[in-house]
Protein backbone atom coordinates (compact mmCIF):
# COMPACT_ATOMS: atom_id res chain seq x y z
CA UNK A 1 0.00 0.00 0.00
CA UNK A 2 1.26 3.54 -0.84
CA UNK A 3 2.68 5.72 1.88
CA UNK A 4 0.81 8.57 2.20
CA UNK A 5 2.50 11.80 1.97
CA UNK A 6 3.33 13.90 4.94
CA UNK A 7 0.29 16.60 5.90
CA UNK A 8 1.22 20.20 4.25
CA UNK A 9 0.34 23.14 6.12
CA UNK A 10 -2.35 25.29 4.20
CA UNK A 11 -0.87 28.81 2.98
CA UNK A 12 -4.79 30.35 2.86
CA UNK A 13 -6.03 33.33 4.53
CA UNK A 14 -7.88 31.14 7.22
CA UNK A 15 -4.64 29.50 8.35
CA UNK A 16 -3.13 31.33 11.54
CA UNK A 17 -0.02 31.00 12.66
CA UNK A 18 0.89 28.64 15.81
CA UNK A 19 -0.32 30.58 18.81
CA UNK A 20 2.11 32.07 21.59
CA UNK A 21 4.52 28.89 20.78
CA UNK A 22 7.33 31.12 21.39
CA UNK A 23 5.52 33.34 24.14
CA UNK A 24 7.45 32.69 27.39
CA UNK A 25 5.11 33.09 31.24
CA UNK A 26 7.12 36.34 31.90
CA UNK A 27 5.71 38.13 28.87
CA UNK A 28 1.90 37.76 30.74
CA UNK A 29 3.84 40.64 33.25
CA UNK A 30 2.30 44.22 32.41
CA UNK A 31 -0.61 42.82 30.20
CA UNK A 32 -3.55 44.92 30.43
CA UNK A 33 -6.46 42.68 32.13
CA UNK A 34 -8.51 42.81 28.89
CA UNK A 35 -5.87 41.92 27.12
CA UNK A 36 -5.22 38.40 29.09
CA UNK A 37 -8.66 37.81 29.46
CA UNK A 38 -9.25 37.82 25.81
CA UNK A 39 -5.88 35.86 25.59
CA UNK A 40 -7.34 33.28 27.87
CA UNK A 41 -10.25 32.24 25.55
CA UNK A 42 -13.07 33.77 27.21
CA UNK A 43 -14.05 36.80 24.75
CA UNK A 44 -12.66 39.34 22.19
CA UNK A 45 -10.62 41.91 23.95
CA UNK A 46 -14.01 44.78 23.54
CA UNK A 47 -16.28 42.42 25.42
CA UNK A 48 -13.66 41.08 27.83
CA UNK A 49 -13.31 45.38 28.78
CA UNK A 50 -17.07 44.92 29.21
CA UNK A 51 -16.76 42.27 31.21
CA UNK A 52 -14.35 43.95 33.37
CA UNK A 53 -15.87 47.37 33.59
CA UNK A 54 -19.69 45.23 35.00
CA UNK A 55 -17.68 43.45 37.75
CA UNK A 56 -18.21 39.72 36.45
CA UNK A 57 -13.87 39.70 36.89
CA UNK A 58 -12.07 39.44 39.94
CA UNK A 59 -8.06 39.54 40.62
CA UNK A 60 -7.05 38.06 43.89
CA UNK A 61 -10.50 37.40 44.97
CA UNK A 62 -11.32 41.05 44.97
CA UNK A 63 -13.89 42.82 42.35
CA UNK A 64 -11.08 44.90 39.81
CA UNK A 65 -13.29 46.73 37.29
CA UNK A 66 -10.42 48.66 35.47
CA UNK A 67 -9.71 46.92 32.00
CA UNK A 68 -6.10 49.01 31.57
CA UNK A 69 -5.00 47.06 35.08
CA UNK A 70 -1.70 45.69 34.35
CA UNK A 71 -1.41 42.16 35.69
CA UNK A 72 1.69 41.75 38.14
CA UNK A 73 3.44 38.44 39.15
CA UNK A 74 1.57 36.34 41.10
CA UNK A 75 -1.53 37.75 40.36
CA UNK A 76 -4.61 35.05 40.03
CA UNK A 77 -7.87 36.14 37.51
CA UNK A 78 -11.02 34.87 38.21
CA UNK A 79 -14.51 35.10 35.97
CA UNK A 80 -17.64 33.43 37.12
CA UNK A 81 -15.80 31.68 40.02
CA UNK A 82 -13.38 30.12 37.54
CA UNK A 83 -9.66 30.83 36.83
CA UNK A 84 -8.67 32.04 33.35
CA UNK A 85 -5.16 32.27 32.09
CA UNK A 86 -4.07 32.67 28.93
CA UNK A 87 -3.07 29.81 27.26
CA UNK A 88 0.00 30.32 25.56
CA UNK A 89 1.03 26.56 24.96
CA UNK A 90 -2.40 25.25 23.72
CA UNK A 91 -2.23 24.40 19.67
CA UNK A 92 -5.48 23.87 17.84
CA UNK A 93 -4.91 22.50 14.44
CA UNK A 94 -7.50 21.78 11.89
CA UNK A 95 -6.85 19.40 9.16
CA UNK A 96 -8.31 16.94 6.46
CA UNK A 97 -7.85 13.52 6.92
CA UNK A 98 -7.09 11.11 3.57
CA UNK A 99 -7.85 7.48 3.53
CA UNK A 100 -5.68 5.00 5.07
CA UNK A 101 -4.50 7.09 7.98
CA UNK A 102 -5.18 6.02 11.68
CA UNK A 103 -6.65 8.82 13.95
CA UNK A 104 -4.37 7.49 17.01
CA UNK A 105 -1.61 9.08 18.24
CA UNK A 106 0.51 5.75 17.88
CA UNK A 107 -0.72 2.24 16.38
CA UNK A 108 0.39 -1.32 17.75
CA UNK A 109 0.67 -2.56 14.40
CA UNK A 110 2.74 0.06 13.07
CA UNK A 111 0.27 1.68 10.62
CA UNK A 112 0.55 5.27 9.90
CA UNK A 113 -1.55 7.61 12.14
CA UNK A 114 -2.52 11.05 11.91
CA UNK A 115 0.74 11.99 13.87
CA UNK A 116 3.26 10.51 11.89
CA UNK A 117 2.09 12.36 8.66
CA UNK A 118 1.97 15.83 11.01
CA UNK A 119 5.93 16.90 11.08
CA UNK A 120 6.82 20.68 12.10
CA UNK A 121 9.56 21.78 14.15
CA UNK A 122 7.58 23.95 16.48
CA UNK A 123 5.21 21.22 18.02
CA UNK A 124 7.94 18.62 19.11
CA UNK A 125 7.59 18.19 22.43
CA UNK A 126 4.22 19.29 22.87
CA UNK A 127 1.47 16.09 23.55
CA UNK A 128 -0.69 16.57 20.78
CA UNK A 129 -3.66 14.03 20.27
CA UNK A 130 -6.61 13.71 17.84
CA UNK A 131 -9.84 15.22 19.12
CA UNK A 132 -12.41 12.20 18.82
CA UNK A 133 -11.86 9.20 15.77
CA UNK A 134 -12.48 9.02 12.53
CA UNK A 135 -12.20 5.22 11.18
CA UNK A 136 -9.49 4.81 8.74
CA UNK A 137 -11.31 4.84 6.14
CA UNK A 138 -12.82 7.83 6.23
CA UNK A 139 -11.81 11.23 5.58
CA UNK A 140 -12.07 15.13 5.95
CA UNK A 141 -12.42 17.14 8.68
CA UNK A 142 -10.23 16.13 12.24
CA UNK A 143 -9.50 18.63 14.80
CA UNK A 144 -5.38 18.06 16.69
CA UNK A 145 -4.83 19.65 20.13
CA UNK A 146 -3.34 19.66 23.74
CA UNK A 147 -6.22 21.52 25.13
CA UNK A 148 -8.57 18.44 27.35
CA UNK A 149 -11.20 21.07 27.79
CA UNK A 150 -11.66 21.51 24.39
CA UNK A 151 -11.53 18.01 23.74
CA UNK A 152 -13.90 17.17 26.54
CA UNK A 153 -16.58 20.03 24.26
CA UNK A 154 -16.26 18.20 21.42
CA UNK A 155 -16.23 14.92 22.54
CA UNK A 156 -19.02 14.86 25.36
CA UNK A 157 -22.61 13.84 24.50
CA UNK A 158 -24.03 16.67 26.72
CA UNK A 159 -22.45 19.36 24.32
CA UNK A 160 -23.87 17.58 21.43
CA UNK A 161 -21.68 18.72 19.08
CA UNK A 162 -22.65 18.90 14.95
CA UNK A 163 -21.03 16.94 12.62
CA UNK A 164 -21.62 16.67 8.78
CA UNK A 165 -20.96 13.77 6.34
CA UNK A 166 -20.90 12.85 2.97
CA UNK A 167 -21.67 9.07 1.82
CA UNK A 168 -21.63 7.57 -1.09
CA UNK A 169 -23.08 4.06 -1.12
CA UNK A 170 -22.86 1.04 -3.64
CA UNK A 171 -26.25 1.89 -4.69
CA UNK A 172 -29.06 4.38 -5.20
CA UNK A 173 -30.56 5.22 -1.90
CA UNK A 174 -34.34 5.02 -2.23
CA UNK A 175 -36.74 7.84 -0.94
CA UNK A 176 -38.20 5.55 1.47
CA UNK A 177 -34.87 4.86 3.27
CA UNK A 178 -34.31 8.14 3.00
CA UNK A 179 -37.67 9.12 4.47
CA UNK A 180 -37.02 6.36 7.08
CA UNK A 181 -33.71 7.46 8.25
CA UNK A 182 -35.24 11.06 8.68
CA UNK A 183 -37.99 10.06 11.19
CA UNK A 184 -35.19 7.51 13.21
CA UNK A 185 -34.81 4.28 13.65
CA UNK A 186 -32.94 1.65 16.51
CA UNK A 187 -29.55 0.57 15.92
CA UNK A 188 -28.02 -2.40 18.00
CA UNK A 189 -26.51 0.22 20.51
CA UNK A 190 -29.57 3.06 20.69
CA UNK A 191 -31.75 5.30 18.78
CA UNK A 192 -30.31 6.75 15.48
CA UNK A 193 -32.06 10.01 14.57
CA UNK A 194 -29.74 12.28 12.34
CA UNK A 195 -30.60 16.49 12.27
CA UNK A 196 -31.06 16.44 9.08
CA UNK A 197 -30.39 13.90 5.80
CA UNK A 198 -30.81 14.83 2.14
CA UNK A 199 -29.38 13.80 -1.10
CA UNK A 200 -25.94 15.59 -1.62
CA UNK A 201 -27.62 16.19 -5.54
CA UNK A 202 -30.92 15.27 -6.69
CA UNK A 203 -29.67 13.64 -9.58
CA UNK A 204 -26.79 11.44 -7.52
CA UNK A 205 -29.40 9.60 -5.33
CA UNK A 206 -25.38 7.33 -4.38
CA UNK A 207 -24.29 10.20 -2.44
CA UNK A 208 -26.15 11.30 0.71
CA UNK A 209 -25.36 14.15 3.11
CA UNK A 210 -26.36 14.29 6.39
CA UNK A 211 -26.13 15.94 10.25
CA UNK A 212 -25.18 14.31 13.52
CA UNK A 213 -24.52 15.15 17.24
CA UNK A 214 -23.98 11.00 18.25
CA UNK A 215 -20.38 10.12 18.15
CA UNK A 216 -20.58 6.57 18.85
CA UNK A 217 -18.21 3.98 17.19
CA UNK A 218 -19.23 4.20 13.00
CA UNK A 219 -22.40 5.00 13.48
CA UNK A 220 -23.04 6.34 9.85
CA UNK A 221 -22.10 3.63 8.12
CA UNK A 222 -23.89 1.34 10.34
CA UNK A 223 -26.65 3.40 9.77
CA UNK A 224 -26.64 2.95 5.88
CA UNK A 225 -25.91 -0.95 6.68
CA UNK A 226 -29.11 -0.94 8.64
CA UNK A 227 -31.00 -0.60 5.18
CA UNK A 228 -28.32 -3.16 3.33
CA UNK A 229 -26.06 -0.47 1.95
CA UNK A 230 -22.56 -0.37 1.69
CA UNK A 231 -20.82 3.07 2.06
CA UNK A 232 -17.92 3.24 -0.25
CA UNK A 233 -16.76 6.41 0.79
CA UNK A 234 -17.14 8.73 3.64
CA UNK A 235 -16.25 12.26 4.58
CA UNK A 236 -16.76 14.70 7.05
CA UNK A 237 -16.73 17.97 5.67
CA UNK A 238 -18.10 20.01 9.05
CA UNK A 239 -16.82 19.94 12.65
CA UNK A 240 -18.47 22.26 15.46
CA UNK A 241 -18.57 25.22 13.12
CA UNK A 242 -15.48 24.46 11.03
CA UNK A 243 -15.38 23.44 7.40
CA UNK A 244 -13.23 22.50 4.79
CA UNK A 245 -12.81 26.20 3.23
CA UNK A 246 -9.06 26.16 1.79
CA UNK A 247 -7.96 22.99 3.18
CA UNK A 248 -7.17 20.17 0.99
CA UNK A 249 -6.76 16.31 1.33
CA UNK A 250 -3.67 16.13 3.29
CA UNK A 251 -3.70 20.09 4.15
CA UNK A 252 -3.83 21.60 7.78
CA UNK A 253 -3.95 25.28 9.58
CA UNK A 254 -3.86 26.38 12.54
CA UNK A 255 -7.02 27.89 14.35
CA UNK A 256 -7.65 31.42 14.92
CA UNK A 257 -8.20 32.63 18.42
CA UNK A 258 -11.66 33.15 17.36
CA UNK A 259 -12.60 30.36 16.29
CA UNK A 260 -10.70 28.49 19.05
CA UNK A 261 -12.89 30.94 21.42
CA UNK A 262 -16.25 29.52 19.85
CA UNK A 263 -15.15 25.84 20.19
CA UNK A 264 -14.31 27.09 23.70
CA UNK A 265 -17.63 29.08 24.91
CA UNK A 266 -19.88 29.75 22.54
CA UNK A 267 -21.73 26.18 21.48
Amino acid sequence: MKQPRRFQRSQARNSSNPPGLDREPAELIGMRLNKYIAHSGVASRRTAGDMVKAGKVKVNGEVLDNPAYQIKEGDVVEYEGNVVAPSERFVYILLNKPRNVITTTNDEHDRTTVMDLLDEPGLKGLRLFPVGRLDRDTTGLLLITNDGDVTTRLTHPRYETSKIYEATLDKPFSPDDLAQMKAGYDLEDGPFLPDWVRYSKEDEPTKVTLQIHNGRNRIVRRAFEHFGYTVDKLDRTYLAGLTKKNLPRGFYRYLSEEEVRRLKYFR
